[in-house]
């Protein structure tokens, strides 16, 4: 009997020891996948570059961006904001209009991407306010906390272009990550009553699903790596990248909405995006679909049919924007 006790312990402790070691080596995959993905690399110049420089579309939408702002060079205001001990810069075009667009990139994008994104709100007669998100461009940070706290840096910017430069009204244009920052502002009990719409180009239910979503496509391993990125990115910037996002934030949300999806998107999938649209507790959205393009690349596989469906969401709620 002291023999099979024996015995029973030494497996026991095995066990013990196996799954000790199974966690802290998951663990550590977890941490240098934020790292990798999460977090701004000290080493890494502040800078506005290309952030997919071996991506054929990605350096077009990224030159014709560039083409944009130097056309209109001699309407820009160089800007910049403090907050939460930060200084975040932007770039505001002064079109002659009384209304503003914040157009909002994705996760490691600075503002010269969303220079791509303008010509639409231009065309309809809106001044344009790009912006470095902290931690990318020349914006000071080190996390990307996905607008879980950079809501409060996108009702800063609105306020300033709202006081100085006049606007009425501020509309937001988010772009993946984006989509979730401007989701995340707009149903912020902080927002104010003059954001008046916004624009969501492939937003997704939460971040933990796209962030699944990636890491499948990617060949990484999912469980239990994603669920402890999660946990990792909850304890050092607060982003509830599980339990809160856009599918419970537009539960609440109430002004105008244009939704934006390819049916070829692997990480907003379509079934979640219908969804997502069905939740929104607004009686003005409006849903468009693209045959072409893959996730954040709609745009530049058909400008024009993107360009229509965003003029004529905001012409159709023009008394409401």
């Amino acid at each position: 009997m002291n023999v099979l006790i024996l015995i029973l312990k030494i497996l026991g402790a095995a066990a013990l020891a196996g799954l000790v070691f199974s966690v802290g080596f998951t663990f550590y995959v977890a941490v240098r996948v934020f790292k990798g993905t999460l977090v701004r690399s000290p080493k890494a110049r502040r800078a506005r570059e290309c952030s997919c420089p071996d991506d054929a579309e990605q350096v077009l939408m990224f030159e014709r961006g560039l083409g944009f702002a130097e056309r209109y060079r001699d309407k820009i205001t160089p800007l910049e904001i403090e907050y939460d001990g930060l200084r975040l810069f932007g770039e505001y075009f002064d079109f002659g209009g009384k209304k503003a667009v914040i157009i909002i990139p994705g996760r490691t994008e600075s503002l010269a991407y969303s220079y791509y994104f303008a010509e639409p709100y231009r065309k309809a007669g809106y001044n344009v306010l790009v912006i470095d998100m902290r931690a990318t461009g020349f914006s000071d940070g080190k996390y990307y906390s996905l607008g879980y706290k950079e809501y409060r840096d996108i009702i800063k910017w609105g306020t300033l272009v709202r006081e100085r430069f006049g606007n009425e009204s501020v509309f937001l244009h988010g772009i993946c990550i984006g989509a979730q920052a401007a989701a995340l502002t707009m149903t912020s009990r902080e927002c104010p009553d003059f954001f008046t719409g916004m624009c969501v180009d492939g937003i997704f239910k939460n971040f933990y699903e796209t962030f699944k979503n990636h890491m499948k496509q990617l060949g990484k391993p999912v469980f239990p790596v994603c669920q402890e990125v999660m946990l990792i990115h909850f304890l050092l910037t607060g982003a509830r990248g599980i339990s809160y996002g856009p599918y419970k934030a537009l539960r609440k949300y109430t002004k105008p909405v244009l939704f934006i999806y390819t049916k070829r998107d692997v990480f907003s999938i379509p079934e979640l995006g219908r969804k997502l649209f069905e939740s929104a507790a607004t009686v003005t959205k409006e849903i468009v679909w693209f045959e072409k393009g893959g996730h954040s690349h709609i745009r530049i596989n058909d400008e024009e049919g993107y360009d229509e469906a965003v003029g004529s969401f905001l012409k159709k709620y023009e008394t409401m924007l």
